[in-house]
């Protein structure tokens, strides 16, 4: 018997100080390479970073424009030093941020008071106040929000996204020309080329691309409840909405005319459900890829200088595409989740959405992480066209599609049922099949021609259909 004992676990003594202050997810610690561009966009510091970047351009704005009444006009000097600020903004002024929001509880007005500092003791001391001018915090966060992902997308995710599906059509415009046995419900159907099969992936890749880089990234900037009421109070004579729109529209961003506190999020919830559905096919890819490798059709021979087994030699596991397919999975079903959740608020507004944008980040991780293994697997393959001839060769019966289809043309009575009578369920090769075409009653030219078919020479088009790619 093993001695039992009611002490404590060491390890379960441990706290996260005796480990080193590990990270608790996978993306900030052993992922955190792969991954690293996304935090200069999507991470709790870059937000901070864009707040005081919205803040700094309204009060710009304020003091550039004839928007409200006895405001001076800030001077080119004053307007480089506020621009300014968002750049400077570093570890220590995050540092300072946190103490901040450690008195306010609300990390807004933790941004708002921590500009107020840097403008004392110089010639914008005057016009501090107007720093958050009318605004409320949605105003601030969804504009934030919108500019982060706009170029965590455009920056970081589409540019990979892209180079992989360059990947792809790369190889299918290498493989195009060799036959390959298809698989229908996992049964041999009629043959395509492994190019062919690829270049199919690839389109449907590129079609999602293209919804992602149509994307708008909306915003909205009309005060608490979207109604311009303080703005109206305060400034009856301004044109409210028109400096609304102008202000969004000078950050890059299009303007949301109508909503409540918060921006209604309906183009985020779009944008994800493209991401998640170029991951789907992503996903797609990776099963097929990995399907074919265990076929032998793909030999997994460069760049494999990592232990397969810990126990078999021989092995070289197929892991960049398992890994792939894992995180494709953890990121679509959290695109899920903020695609659900971020179109619902309560009256004119809620805090579920404050909450579940703070996932973003990951949601783009796991994808990004995803992408990078999968072309990092693709890179190391090489097609094994003997194992996809012999494949072929195995499987004869599946010119029984072409021979009943000459029948048919040719007036042949029962084409399909003789067809099936000969090869379903049965093994057929070349000398069998030859044999039943020769007592067809063919045409002397049809019946040569198809005795001289192979499975490898029935791809049909599917190498020029490759090209299709090339039109986009």
């Amino acid at each position: 018997m093993w001695p039992v004992t009611n002490e404590p676990d060491a390890a379960t003594t441990l706290t996260a100080a005796d480990l080193g202050e590990p990270a608790l997810g996978p993306l900030d610690g052993r992922y955190r390479r792969s991954v690293a561009p996304l935090a200069a966009h999507l991470s709790e510091a870059a937000l901070n970073r864009r707040r005081v970047h919205v803040e700094v351009e309204w009060l710009v704005f304020l003091g550039t424009h004839d928007v409200v009444p006895g405001v001076r006009r800030l001077t080119d000097e004053e307007t480089a030093f506020l621009r300014e600020l968002p750049l400077r903004f570093d570890a220590a002024a995050v540092a300072e941020l946190g103490e901040i929001e450690r008195v306010t509880v609300h990390d807004v007005k933790a941004v708002e008071y921590w500009i107020k500092r840097r403008l004392e003791g110089t010639s914008l001391a005057d016009v501090a106040e107007l720093t958050h001018l009318f605004c409320t915090s949605e105003d601030i966060n969804n504009l934030s929000y919108a500019l982060m992902v706009r170029d965590a997308v455009q920056q970081v995710w589409l540019p990979a996204a892209t180079g992989l599906v360059d990947d792809v059509v790369g190889m299918a415009h290498d493989l195009r020309d060799v036959p390959m046995l298809s698989r229908t419900h996992g049964q041999p159907a009629t043959p395509t080329t492994l190019g062919k099969e690829l270049a199919v992936l690839a389109h449907r890749m590129r079609r999602q691309l293209a919804r992602v880089a149509g994307a708008e990234f909306l915003g909205k900037f009309n005060g608490a409840t979207g109604t311009y009421a303080a703005h109206r109070a305060a400034v009856p004579t301004t044109d409210w909405p028109a400096v609304s729109r102008e202000f969004v529209t000078g950050l890059g961003l299009t303007w949301n005319p109508l909503t409540t506190q918060i921006e209604s999020h309906d183009w985020q919830a779009e944008l994800y459900a493209d991401v998640s559905r170029f991951g789907r096919v992503l996903h797609n890819l990776c099963t097929d890829v990995w399907t074919y490798i265990s076929y032998g059709f793909f030999a997994q021979v460069r760049g494999q200088g990592t232990v397969g087994s810990s126990t078999m030699p021989h092995k070289v596991n197929p892991i960049r595409f398992e890994n792939a397919e894992a995180n494709l999975e953890v990121s679509g079903g959290l695109f899920r989740v903020l695609e659900e959740t971020l179109t619902t608020s309560r009256m004119q507004r809620d805090l579920t959405d404050s909450s579940m944008q703070r996932n973003i980040g990951v949601a783009f991780g796991h994808s990004l992480l995803a992408i990078e293994n999968a072309r990092r697997g693709l890179a190391g393959l090489d097609a094994v066209p003997a194992a996809l001839a012999a494949d072929l060769d195995q499987n004869w019966e599946v010119l029984g599609e072409a021979v009943q289809s000459v029948m048919r043309v040719h007036g042949l009575p029962e084409p399909y049922e003789r067809l099936k009578e000969l090869t379903r369920g049965r093994k057929v090769d070349r000398a069998k099949l030859q044999e039943f075409v020769a007592g067809l009653g063919l045409p002397e030219g049809e019946a040569a021609r198809l005795s001289l078919l192979t499975p490898a020479d029935y791809t049909g088009d599917a190498s020029a259909l490759v090209s299709v790619l090339d039109e986009g």
